[in-house]
């Protein structure tokens, strides 16, 4: 806070648009962390928070229920793949991913197994800074090295990329696996912890080790879900149904914070139980919030609707096309494109607050981290804007 620039006031915002308070317009390339899917002000889902407003803004979701929440999780569940049909609504992606290792540990608990409250994470990862998500981001690369030892630690390891690093995987989980409840992985795409790729057989070859080891898999679709990478949920394009998915960010379009933690079927039966201690006990204040419910509700008709599908491939064509040349600049060691999510990596850290300011200068909101110079932007960026916002990190990126 002392040595930071200040912040850029926003008076408002449209479409993929940031409008300053001094009259400047901003193309907005990361939508508020990849949350304004749909772009800023979607007529439809300012109607639905509007008309839910007027009709009951919250509730306890303790012993009281509503239809907006009711509506969503149906929804959610008819959405996502396999028996994925179990929902439990929070506020926070942090939150969510929480809940969800929560629930694993208590999956075997409710099981009669002691000892298994170990997460297996992995490097590159990134799932919140909350404390316990805090455990099972990359303990090195992330932004909470500060912190070692204030939380028990987990079981880093590194992705099973191919045959040889499987093998390490498994001979790991040979050696831990009776303490690890549960493999948490961001799915395709690890985002805040270096926007790093992999393919679709990783997550195959992780569904074989978490059944051969007895443990269960969870995705954090936090990033990823919601079409970012070109289908609905990443899982789908690997065809591999995780035991728990957490989900957030762009689930309401960018307008309230919500987030559910959604489980199978076997899951859910091991906490369908006469006695009350079985229960997963968890109450977030704001879980299920009517007004983020509608947001949400009104978000997957616009999904529904089927448009972004298009717009994803158009902006995935759009980034390829516009970030390849700075491949050919000296402190780039990559560039790499996944859906709607472009990266070019730098061979060292930035100056993230210069470079800011740098791009603010080009007309345009990027805030690069780390090595990583990145664009998530809205799915209705127009051809133009997209064009502006490559032409913006090429120009800036050479001038360094």
């Amino acid at each position: 806070m002392k040595t930071a620039p200040a912040p850029l006031a926003v008076a408002r915002t449209q479409g993929a648009r940031l409008i300053l308070e001094d009259g400047r317009e901003l193309i907005d390339g990361v939508a508020s962390w990849w949350t304004a899917c749909h772009g800023y002000n979607h007529p439809h889902i300012a109607a639905a928070v509007r008309e839910q407003l007027d009709r009951m803004p919250h509730v306890m979701f303790g012993g009281l229920a509503h239809e907006p929440g009711y509506r969503l999780a149906l929804r959610l569940a008819d959405l996502l793949p396999g028996d994925l049909d179990h929902v439990f609504l929070a506020e926070s992606g942090s939150v969510s991913v929480e809940i969800a290792m929560k629930m694993a540990v208590q999956f075997h608990l409710n099981r009669g197994e002691r000892g298994r409250s170990k997460f297996l994470a992995f490097r590159g990862g990134y799932h919140g800074d909350t404390l316990a998500t805090m455990t099972v981001c990359d303990p090195e690369e992330g932004m909470h090295a500060l912190f070692a030892g204030v939380m028990p630690s987990q079981v880093i390891g590194d992705l099973p990329i191919d045959e040889l690093s499987e093998a390490a995987l498994d001979a790991l989980l040979v050696e831990r696996g009776a303490q690890i409840a549960a493999i948490l992985v961001e799915p395709l795409v690890q985002g805040a912890g270096g926007m790093l790729m992999h393919d679709a057989e990783t997550l195959r070859r992780l569904r074989r080790l978490a059944d051969k080891h007895g443990v269960l898999l969870i995705f954090d679709e936090i990033f990823t879900g919601f079409g970012r990478t070109g289908t609905m949920f990443a899982m789908e394009a690997a065809a591999v149904i995780p035991d728990i998915v957490t989900l957030s960010k762009a689930l309401t379009g960018g307008t309230l914070p919500l987030s559910a933690a959604v489980a199978r079927s076997h899951v859910f039966e091991v906490f369908w139980s006469d006695q009350a201690d079985a229960a997963l006990m968890h109450g977030p204040t704001y879980m299920a919030n009517p007004l983020a419910c509608a947001a949400a509700n009104a978000s997957l008709d616009l999904f529904e609707a089927g448009e972004w599908k298009a717009d994803v491939a158009r902006i995935a064509a759009g980034l390829r096309e516009g970030l390849e040349p700075c491949r050919g600049l000296p402190g780039v060691t990559d560039v790499r494109v996944f859906g709607a999510i472009g990266v070019v990596e730098m061979k060292e850290a930035v100056n993230a607050s210069a470079l800011t300011a740098s791009f603010v200068d080009q007309g345009v909101w990027i805030r690069p981290f780390g090595k990583i110079v990145y664009l998530t932007p809205a799915f209705v960026v127009s051809d133009a804007e997209l064009a502006t916002l490559t032409a913006a990190i090429r120009t800036v990126l050479a001038a360094i």
